[in-house]
């Protein structure tokens, strides 16, 4: 029997837009599904109780779950339509009727009453919010900040010798910058190829998140004034003048009483929801999940 993933893909559960036609052809059987390649059915590997859901299905859901790997991307669409198929199934059996005029797919109305019926709404009390808050202390923090100044040295990922040009340019004016710190807003004016370039490479107060990850990583480990080596980033080489830091100072419980009382109900939430799926899958074995789990693993 194939298993629930742990994390469940919660947005196709709840989400109110209408899911295309075609994501929902699994509920009939390959006969109807017209001519597929060659003139053969697409092939089925991954069965809720006796619902087949094909290649073809996995493929189509593929586009709403990107994903660093096709074998990651197939694996989270598997997930979501055996997730939607269960709850399908259920409603089915309950023999619920969607309402007439809505706007959205009779199966999304379905499945959402459905959870509604099934899934009680908890809301933490204050007391709650309070232990989670001072069980986690470093999750309320205002974030970090640093203002920065740059001169970016544009050159290609994937050009090594555009990029071997760049870290030499940058050496070289992060040694005429020990010498002459006033230059630097001539030099990123006449050298860098960033927007900035004309405000003197300021790029203002960053938070951690604001800029691609490789390059924050590295600023936010700089000390304040001249990074004393170019920063890498995709975009090419970084001469990088930190001006000024701020560490994130703790905030007052009752800042973020709202923002943690919407966090841990989604938290419960999901759970009920979690526990609810694993119920249904013993009603209607999910057979097939487990093996294209395991390819996306091995990829």
């Amino acid at each position: 029997m194939g298993s629930l993933p742990k994390f469940l893909p919660i947005t196709v559960i709840d989400s109110t837009a209408p899911v295309p036609a075609e994501a929902h052809s699994h509920h009939h059987d390959a006969a109807e599904q017209g001519p597929r390649s060659l003139g053969q059915p697409a092939p089925c590997r991954l069965f809720v109780d006796e619902t087949a859901i094909s290649e073809a299905d996995i493929a189509r859901e593929m586009q709403h779950h990107r994903a660093m790997r096709p074998e990651q991307s197939r694996a989270e669409a598997a997930r979501a339509l055996v997730v939607r198929e269960l709850l399908r199934l259920e409603a089915q059996r309950l023999g619920l009727q969607a309402p007439e005029g809505n706007r959205v797919s009779d199966e999304e109305v379905l499945i959402q009453q459905l959870l509604e019926d099934a899934i009680e709404d908890r809301v933490p009390t204050d007391e709650d919010c309070r232990r989670y808050f001072e069980q986690n202390p470093e999750r309320f923090r205002s974030p970090d900040r640093v203002r920065l100044r740059h001169i970016l040295l544009a050159a290609a990922a994937d050009d090594v010798a555009g990029r071997f040009a760049a870290r030499t340019e940058g050496e070289r004016l992060v040694g005429l910058l020990k010498e002459s710190p006033h230059l630097f807003a001539d030099f990123a004016l006449r050298h860098s190829r960033c927007p900035s370039s004309s405000e003197g490479g300021d790029l203002g107060w960053l938070q951690r998140g604001q800029t691609t990850p490789e390059f924050d990583r590295q600023v936010f480990r700089l000390r304040e004034g001249l990074a004393g080596f170019p920063v890498e980033s995709r975009w090419g080489y970084h001469v990088v003048c930190v001006d000024a830091r701020e560490e994130g100072q703790p905030q007052p419980f009752e800042a973020v009483l709202p923002q943690l009382r919407d966090y841990l109900e989604l938290q419960v939430r999901q759970r009920e929801v979690q526990a609810y799926l694993l119920q249904l899958q013993e009603r209607y074995p999910v057979r097939g999940l487990d093996e294209i789990e395991a390819d996306a693993d091995i990829g």
